[in-house]
């Protein structure tokens, strides 16, 4: 049999880990989401953008092939753990190196950093769609399916305690994790929707590169302008990052280069942003992009439709589509009565 796989199930982010019952909660490894079919025959492994990873990643599809115990559709997030023993922690630079396209180095980096694969989600077993059974049931049928299933292949921890959940929130940023993960146990599976939430240690979001403004020294990238899809899939401009260094200032040029629109006699095209009481005489211009790559950045509010202050350069994420990068990811923060702040 061959599994469709469908687009993963999203969350959406929150500032503190929730006391309400129903819940489930788990570590939020900081990997690559991918889901994993393996029909008996043959492993495929599709990415939170529907972009294949298998090729990627040869260590983890002969794994798959070997240790699953019956065709099944598995969600979970492949990583890369480095150290030495009792003192290893998540790694995402070395994980981020595995997404190359020369064969040769995907080789050499899948017996130099190996990944692993942590499981926390079933969404088939055998002839059997457990989509639209609740959390609860597929996580019970999860843990039958992978419980003596050796490494790499690796089952998360769950609980029901927000207390521990907390504590799992504080703890675990040491070992390179970022966070928690709450899920209703009565829910389905629902491919593309934000029914999970999330906890951070900090707020961060995946945004479109939409454009770059040259440096004022003339040289380089000075700051990277960033977009958010409305729900109309409407591109909006968003804020903009920088604080880069003079050397990667210079790398990104050359970095950005492919996905500069260029006109019929491949020249660059430019835009300017709209201008505000804060511009005056400043150029305002910016070199356009295709809107194909995506960075996570750390930002801390929201202000309407744009970030209030310049956002931090987190890290590419090669592994996550465009068109995934929407204002549904952000944290709405609730809303509060000035007078009681006043009292």
């Amino acid at each position: 049999m061959a599994y469709e796989i469908p687009a993963p199930m999203l969350a959406k982010a929150m500032a503190a880990v929730p006391s309400k019952p129903g819940l489930s909660f788990e570590p939020k490894w900081d990997g690559f989401r991918a889901l994993v079919s393996w029909d008996g025959t043959d492993v495929e492994i599709g990415s939170r953008g529907a972009k294949p990873l298998t090729r990627y990643f040869p260590e983890l599809v002969a794994a798959f092939a070997e240790l699953l115990p019956e065709p099944c559709l598995i969600d979970g997030e492949i990583v890369v753990a480095l150290g030495e023993p009792g003192a290893q922690r998540l790694d995402w630079p070395a994980l981020s190196q595995r997404i190359h396209p020369a064969a040769s180095r995907v080789e050499l980096l899948s017996h130099e950093t190996p990944a692993m694969f942590i499981a926390f989600d079933l969404l088939a077993r055998g002839e059997r769609d457990l989509q639209p059974e609740p959390f609860e049931t597929r996580r019970r049928e999860l843990v039958d399916l992978l419980d003596t299933v050796p490494h790499p292949v690796h089952l998360t921890r769950t609980t029901g305690d927000p207390d521990l959940a907390r504590r799992w929130l504080a703890e675990f940023e040491g070992a390179g994790l970022d966070g928690v993960v709450a899920k209703p146990l009565d829910q389905p599976y629902a491919p593309g929707k934000r029914t999970m939430l999330k906890i951070k240690h900090a707020r961060t979001a995946d945004v479109v590169a939409l454009g770059y403004r040259v440096h004022k020294s003339g040289q380089g990238v000075g700051s990277l302008l960033l977009g958010l899809f409305d729900r109309e899939g409407t591109l909006r401009n968003v804020g903009g990052v920088a604080a880069f260094s003079d050397q990667k200032r210079l790398e990104l040029v050359d970095e950005l280069a492919p996905l500069v629109e260029r006109d019929d006699e491949g020249t660059a095209i430019t835009g300017e942003t709209d201008r505000s009481r804060f511009s005056g005489s400043k150029d305002v211009s910016f070199v356009r992009l295709r809107p194909e790559r995506v960075l996570e950045v750390r930002y801390d509010q929201l202000e309407g439709a744009r970030f209030r202050h310049t956002v931090q350069f987190e890290r590419w994420r090669p592994d996550r589509d465009a068109r995934s990068c929407t204002f549904d990811q952000l944290e709405t923060v609730t809303a509060y009565d000035l007078a009681d702040v006043l009292d």
